[in-house]
């Protein structure tokens, strides 16, 4: 029985499939903002993040939290990491040898540098279920040796980025703290977008923090 214009009818409608034009629309918003998730990623550090190793570890002392705030999308990290502030921040600014331990990176290279303020330019892909999404962002990045580094973006998949990360030692332990925001170019889900913006954003920081604690073991075995 289906209800149409107020009255009720009796008789069976046919079965009916979406259309599609209505499905691929559909996909083709699903893939537009995965993508922009995975830019997201690259904004932080700006490198999108993809599925870790089963081995690894999940990784929760890593604290995300991601919120939308209107058109924007907030992002704000705690990554604990038991290393030297140096080799933390050799990690963090080796934007030539990025795309060597950041998964989703094809490519990562300087293309400027002028007094502490670089031009980076990064681009990837990151696989998910049967889809694939590239990207291709250019920062600028000021740093503050040893303490923070800044970066906005100046071309890519977003409207607008802006994020700031700092290194700090906490009784002993050093801390990642990266905080920012970003306009995508698209509509992201209000519950589902930010769960994977964080997810994602959670496997990136774990495999910077791999790469650190990997360099400072080997330091630490030269020594």
């Amino acid at each position: 029985m289906v209800a149409h214009g107020g009255h009720r009818h009796n008789r069976r409608m046919p079965a009916t499939t979406p259309s599609v034009c209505s499905t691929a629309s559909s996909s083709w918003t699903r893939r537009r903002w995965l993508a922009v998730v995975c830019a997201a990623a690259l904004s932080s550090l700006d490198a999108a993040a993809t599925t870790l190793p089963p081995a690894a570890p999940p990784d929760r002392d890593i604290a995300v939290r991601v919120q939308k705030a209107g058109a924007d999308i907030i992002v704000d990290v705690d990554c604990p990491v038991h290393a030297p502030i140096p080799t933390v921040w050799e990690v963090l600014t080796d934007y030539d040898k990025m795309a060597s331990f950041i998964s989703s990176l094809k490519l990562s290279v300087v293309q400027t540098r002028t007094d502490g303020v670089l031009t980076v330019r990064q681009l990837g892909k990151v696989d998910r279920g049967p889809f694939s999404f590239a990207f291709d962002n250019v920062r600028e990045i000021e740093l503050v040796p040893l303490v923070e580094i800044r970066s906005k973006l100046i071309s890519g998949d977003l409207k607008a980025s802006s994020f700031t990360t700092r290194i700090a030692d906490v009784d002993g332990v050093v801390h990642i703290v990266h905080s920012g925001r970003y306009t995508p170019n698209v509509w992201v889900p209000p519950i589902v977008g930010p769960s994977l913006i964080e997810g994602e954003t959670r496997k990136q920081y774990a495999e910077i923090r791999a790469e650190i604690l990997r360099r400072a073991s080997r330091a630490a075995a030269s020594l």
